[in-house]
């Protein structure tokens, strides 16, 4: 197979790490107003990603420098055409980072909910807006010959978009609901394990219509990959509903395993549906960016898989070492004691 063709799915691995890993981020950001009802219980969830998030979150800039890097026609055309939506999940994300820094740094109840505050709106601006943005790239965009975008913000906001940033806020706050639920104990695991029935009935509904009419546009667009679009549409919705029976049944590792599998499911429902274009036109599809007109030369691209067949391995092993060292929950006592400590 060509690289570039091999290019295309990693960058959709790194993007499906992405989005598994700072999708749950996300989430327990977003959890915040529904389960800390003390300040007990906010430092509790927030503590429950404090060693990961930022590991979490330099997923999106490998995946960004591999796209540069692959497909720099893409990257491109995405960058300029998507430069006020990914300038706004850049700041809400740099937002979310200072809040979880400077949090901790008064004891001052009115510092502290001003942060919290960041920490919520941090987590679901990109949620909502990374959405958005990977529905109009599959649904595609107006680019002219010259592959430049010619549309406005106002374009990307259609309904399907808006239906994909529904979806992957929605998938993205059960997700991370399953992981407070996985990592804490006492009042805020119970509650998580309620809010994440109500999320995850709601994230049902949503994501079988995005992922429908996922499948429709595919198949009237002739995708080559149809029977896979199906296939991993269907996946995601059985693993979906899977892990809302595990979490009724309070096996919260089983319900976020198969949280997992549906966000990686989608991902992977929405990358089969793109190829082989990379960013349709909807203009005229002579102007669609495709794997073979956006990539780079194959010397490049050579150099790049074996960067990535020596580094990836270590950075895997990297961060399963980092979750297996803070493995462990986040228990309401720990955070009693620390806090008397401190005091």
């Amino acid at each position: 197979m060509d690289l570039a063709y091999v290019w295309f799915f990693i960058v959709g691995v790194f993007f499906v790490g992405y989005f598994v890993l700072d999708g749950f981020d996300f989430g327990v950001g977003m959890s915040l107003p529904f389960l800390g009802r003390n300040e007990v219980s906010r430092r509790q969830i927030i503590n429950t990603i404090g060693p990961v998030w930022d590991l979490n979150e330099t997923w999106v800039i490998v995946a960004g420098a591999c796209l540069f890097a692959a497909f720099p026609e893409w990257y491109a055309t995405l960058f300029s055409g998507f430069y006020l939506a990914l300038l706004l999940i850049l700041l809400a994300l740099i937002a979310r980072g200072v809040a979880f820094e400077y949090r901790h740094q008064r004891d001052d109840l009115r510092w502290k909910k001003r942060f919290d505050l960041m920490i919520i709106v941090g987590s679901a601006v990109p949620a909502f807006l990374w959405g958005v943005a990977v529905a109009n790239i599959v649904q595609g965009v107006p680019i002219d010959a010259e592959f430049e975008f010619t549309g406005t913000l106002l374009t990307l906001l259609n309904p399907y978009a808006i239906l994909g940033g529904l979806t992957t806020l929605l998938l993205f706050f059960t997700h991370g609901v399953y992981f407070v639920a996985l990592k804490t104990d006492g009042q805020v695991h119970t509650d998580a394990r309620v809010l994440a029935r109500t999320s995850g009935l709601a994230a049902v509904a949503v994501a079988a219509v995005f992922l429908v009419w996922t499948v429709f546009n595919a198949v009237g667009a002739g995708a080559p990959l149809i029977a896979g679009v199906i296939a991993c549409a269907a996946i995601a919705a059985v693993t979906l509903i899977m892990s809302l029976v595990f979490n009724m049944r309070d096996r919260e590792g089983w319900a976020f395993g198969f949280g997992a599998a549906t966000i990686v499911a989608a991902v992977l429902t929405l990358w089969l549906a793109l190829f082989p274009n990379v960013m349709p036109s909807s203009t005229d599809p002579a102007f669609s960016l495709t794997i073979e007109n956006a990539s780079s030369t194959d010397y490049t691209l050579t150099i790049m898989t074996w960067a990535a067949v020596i580094f990836l391995p270590l950075v895997l092993l990297y961060q399963g070492w980092t979750y297996w060292v803070f493995r462990k929950r986040v228990t309401r006592t720990h955070i009693e004691k620390a806090g008397a400590a401190a005091h």
